[in-house]
């Protein structure tokens, strides 16, 4: 069990990086980080990106210098290695994602998908932005839902947090007022409104049996949950972030309660496919959590 440091060799930002990673425990790794002063920004995935000028003082606080191919046998044998097919996207990939997913969702209303993305691009978002956006159209796709018919819920996809300033329930209503206002015109108000009951069952993600639309979408708003243990904690630390204005304990407090809640419900996916591909490595990911937040 180590704190590992390959040598700083990769150009940018005028200078040089190298990796810091544990070959234990990611848990191990940010304590590490933490207690050196490294921001939680630098975390990615499996490592965190550190500057030549950190590199002396790092391995005096105990990390182990090695050579790169060493610290990336030992990061794969750990298990904690993500590759970058299984990473979050950055947001120009997924900006492009979303802009070639809107083309075949709505291809007659190219002006409403930009002023979508404007919105999935505000800058106080640091999780519900287009990589989240992008996350959900992808599991749209491993759960089956297909166009036309099941457009409404592709569309509730779209405009599920179009609306976002870290207010639950408000920022879902103000999503599914946007959704009737600006569809109406376009897809008729039958449609438009499904969509927008659609949004609103994001607000508890407790689709009722049978209501398949529902169930995709909660899906899809939920698979996040069922990444590797890398890309979960990325989106722990994009969470954190975008609810700084919340002290640590009162933070703690609040996410202990989304977890729990989270870990009670049975299933956690309202679709098979949806509970094949993400139930057990959710439960993973939550449980350690949970231990994380009781701690």
């Amino acid at each position: 069990m180590a704190v590992l440091l390959d040598p700083p060799r990769w150009p940018a930002h005028g200078t040089e990086f190298g990796h810091l990673v544990s070959d234990s425990s990611l848990d191990e790794l940010h304590a590490f980080a933490q207690a050196a002063g490294i921001p939680a920004r630098a975390f990615d995935h499996d490592h965190y990106d550190v500057p030549l000028a950190r590199y002396r003082d790092l391995i005096d606080a105990g990390a182990v210098p090695v050579s790169s191919g060493e610290l990336l046998r030992r990061l794969v044998d750990s298990g904690l290695r993500v590759r970058p097919r299984d990473r979050t996207p950055k947001r120009p990939a997924a900006l492009a994602l979303a802009r070639t997913a809107w083309l075949a969702t709505l291809p007659e209303a190219p002006e409403l998908g930009e002023e979508l993305l404007q919105r999935w691009s505000e800058p106080h978002r640091r999780y519900h932005d287009v990589r989240h956006l992008a996350q959900c159209l992808t599991a749209l796709e491993q759960l089956g839902a297909a166009l036309p018919a099941e457009r409404p819920a592709v569309l509730a996809a779209w405009f599920h947090d179009a609306v976002h300033n870290g207010e639950p329930r408000s920022d879902e209503e103000a999503s599914a007022l946007l959704a009737q206002q600006r569809l109406t015109p376009l897809i008729g108000p039958d449609e438009s409104a499904e969509v927008a009951r659609l949004v609103r069952t994001t607000i508890a993600h407790d689709p009722e049996p049978g209501d398949r639309a529902a169930a995709l979408l909660v899906d899809a708003d939920l698979s996040v949950l069922g990444q590797l243990r890398g890309r979960y904690h990325v989106y722990l630390r994009d969470v954190r972030e975008e609810y700084a204005r919340y002290d640590d304990e009162d933070f703690r407090a609040g996410r202990l309660a989304v977890v729990s809640g989270l870990l009670a419900r049975r299933p956690l996916f309202a679709t098979a496919t949806g509970r094949r591909l993400w139930a057990a490595r959710a439960e993973i990911n939550l449980t350690e959590e949970r231990n994380r937040l009781l701690g």
